[in-house]
């Protein structure tokens, strides 16, 4: 199906109607931005290993380009581009993606919103679940469980704990990969300082050096041997684990600080539960994360005065969606019963509008639909 052909499909549909005028109602004004855009900034943000995911192409000017992959991006992108850049502004939107997908449909449809400039950023997050949750009863679809949680509260406690740059990177990129935090957290506890390496000169010399100051390094020893990688890791790869061997030298991660991080990773249920938890635990901790429990505790208050049944939710410390520009709450929607892929997914990203060339940091929140996922669980309950 051509690009046209799908978004005439999605027009014609009844939800689609449905979805928009929602969309529309709240003052999300329709985008369309182009299909074809520049590869880097998808490359930078996503990292190299969506390159085989991608549909790619050069320009004349050997510019790389793709098709979207998907919607937050390109739409962020023409917001910058445009008067508007810096103001309070919503988006909506609604067409075909392209990504390559084993055994599925490489071209898709994706709707859903971006907020960006709004400095209300707890009310303004309570808002995009809001309208997460009407975009799933436009297709008939209500038994929904809501899964949150918030990035910002981790960030937090690894500022809080004053550990070494290496295990705050470490440990940030783990909760981001979805890689098991507890395993790893115990390969750093286990970590000790006999086994001599092969490179101790080169450790010896990052002792106490920041990640800047390692990068360059690195970088001028491999200009001096010629290559700019080895075994496939690049150089700020390389310059990481340098920083993490150097940093182990001087012992592993403290066992206090370990188990603080579990106390924290441990805490589920509603959010007003998790609230209690996360003060009982930095109570006991003496920890300061009052301004980051607060920002949750305001959020889940305005999640209430939206109608949002509070104690159905879910919230877990431990919850993440896999990347690496959300910057505080995030949520996904699942149908009860069948949850292993959202159907509903965002939270907010206020690092990514800089990321993308603006000169100064703008609030961002938003989501986006699976629709082919809603459209068939839709017809299932006789949308």
């Amino acid at each position: 199906m051509t690009a046209t052909a799908t978004s005439n499909a999605a027009g014609s549909a009844a939800w689609a109607d449905t979805l928009l005028l929602s969309f529309a109602q709240a003052g999300y004004v329709r985008a369309e931005p182009a299909i074809l855009q520049p590869a880097e900034p998808f490359l930078d943000l996503s990292g190299e290993d969506i390159r085989k995911s991608l549909y790619l192409t050069t320009d004349l000017s050997g510019e790389e380009l793709c098709l979207r992959p998907d919607l937050t991006i390109p739409v962020a992108r023409d917001y910058l581009a445009s008067s508007r850049a810096g103001a309070p502004a919503g988006f909506s939107y609604l067409g075909p993606v392209f990504r390559y997908r084993s055994g599925q449909a490489s071209e898709f449809l994706q709707a859903g919103i971006e907020s960006f400039g709004r400095q209300d950023r707890a009310a303004a997050d309570a808002e995009t679940l809001a309208l997460a949750l009407e975009a799933t009863s436009a297709f008939g679809v209500r038994d929904v469980e809501v899964r949150t949680g918030d990035v910002a509260l981790f960030n937090a406690l690894l500022d809080a704990l004053n550990l070494y740059p290496v295990w705050r990177r470490r440990l940030v990129k783990d909760f981001n990969r979805k890689i098991s935090l507890e395993q790893d957290l115990e390969r750093l506890a286990a970590e000790t300082t006999a086994t001599r390496s092969e490179y101790e000169g080169v450790l010896a010399a990052l002792a106490g050096s920041d990640r800047k100051a390692a990068l360059a390094f690195v970088t001028d020893l491999m200009s001096i041997a010629g290559t700019t990688n080895v075994g496939g890791r690049t150089t700020a790869e390389i310059a990481d684990r340098f920083l993490e061997q150097s940093t182990l030298k001087s012992g592993a991660l403290p066992r206090e600080a370990i188990a603080v991080l579990k106390r924290f990773l441990s805490i589920s249920g509603n959010p007003d539960e998790a609230v209690a938890a996360l003060r009982a635990l930095t109570a006991d901790a003496k920890l300061d994360l009052a301004a980051a429990i607060d920002q949750l505790e305001s959020r889940v208050g305005f999640m209430a005065a939206r109608g949002i049944d509070v104690k159905s939710t879910r919230f877990s410390t431990a919850f993440g969606r896999g990347l690496d520009y959300y910057t505080g709450f995030e949520f996904e929607l699942h149908h009860r019963g069948n949850g292993a892929e959202p159907l509903v997914a965002g939270g907010r990203y206020d690092g990514l509008m800089t990321q993308l060339g603006s000169a100064a940091p703008i609030p961002a929140v938003g989501f986006s639909v699976w629709v082919d996922a809603l459209t068939g669980i839709g017809r299932k309950v006789g949308a």
